[in-house]
């Protein structure tokens, strides 16, 4: 199947995806971008100050501005746009983390943000070292909200915050809300008694191809914006090539294609998650 192949999953042409940064975002310049192998012009429009065009028809889809993003449904939006709790509370920075277009599938870009394991090697000395390098047992279910949730999650780091002014084990909430949407919940290094929040907006471009969109809502406390996204794009710059060495480029869903280990519980999960909820766009298929 090519790359360009159009979507077909009405799971995903009916949800809401960002489509653009709003820093990105010229009044004067269209913004050109893709989404399920659709191409889209951003222009100036009355609506939200922002028209999301399809290229192929000349038709207005259904746009919204949230969290500093423009979201698109290219179908009719079957619910609303990702709630993030956090973006409501007045004592955390609330950053976009900039637009990383990566070549490699967006459930790729997903799982790659579950995946604890590869913390020593691909961010050492900043989210892990050796010889820290086993990830403990944890919990993976699916909530009553059909959300995949990862709990009890620790891990040892170096720098797991601009904030940290020394290495400690972190504790991580992991939690699939959409198929391409996915949230971080982390200790943070000064109040160790709440949370930070990273929830990664994935726009399927194609099916080998995406955009990441980082949302952050860091504590204040210690912390400039500056900072939080500076750190966020050091962390993912470590990540994309890696991510774009990966093949096959589309996630493989049978659980046959490649060997779990213990460690990749919630990736296991994920990708069965996926096939219940009939997704196939970025994706192998699991042989019948």
């Amino acid at each position: 199947m090519s790359n360009t192949a159009l979507c077909s999953d009405d799971v995903l042409l009916n949800d809401w995806h960002v489509v653009a940064d709003l820093a990105n975002l010229s009044a004067e310049v269209p913004f050109r971008t893709r989404l399920l192998g659709i191409d889209l012009t951003i222009q100036a429009g009355r609506r939200h100050g922002r028209d999301v065009v399809r290229d192929d028809s000349g038709e207005a889809v259904a746009s919204e501005i949230r969290y500093g993003f423009l979201w698109a449904c290219l179908g009719t939006p079957d619910r609303a746009i990702v709630g993030v709790p956090e973006a409501g509370e007045t004592d955390r920075h609330l950053v976009t983390g900039g637009s990383i277009a990566v070549k490699v599938s967006g459930l790729r870009a997903v799982e790659n943000f579950l995946d604890m394991g590869h913390f020593p090697f691909v961010h050492t000395g900043w989210l892990g070292d050796e010889p820290h390098t086993e990830v403990a047992p944890y919990k993976v279910e699916v909530t009553e909200a059909d959300e995949l949730l990862a709990t009890e999650c620790r891990f040892y780091q170096p720098v797991a915050s601009p904030t940290a002014s020394e290495g400690f084990v972190v504790d991580y909430v992991y939690k699939v809300i959409r198929p391409y949407t996915v949230a971080l919940y982390k200790s943070n290094p000064v109040q160790k008694d709440r949370l930070d929040v990273i929830t990664l907006f994935v726009q399927p471009v194609d099916e080998e191809n995406c955009v990441a969109h980082p949302f952050l809502c860091y504590l204040k406390d210690g912390i400039d914006a500056a900072i939080v996204r500076s750190f966020m794009q050091l962390i993912f710059a470590q990540d994309k090539p890696i991510l774009e060495n990966q093949m096959p480029k589309r996630l493989p869903l049978d659980p046959r294609a490649e060997t779990p280990i213990r460690a990749d519980a919630v990736s296991v999960f994920y990708r069965r998650w996926l096939r219940d909820h009939a997704v196939s766009y970025g994706a192998i298929p699991a042989r019948t």
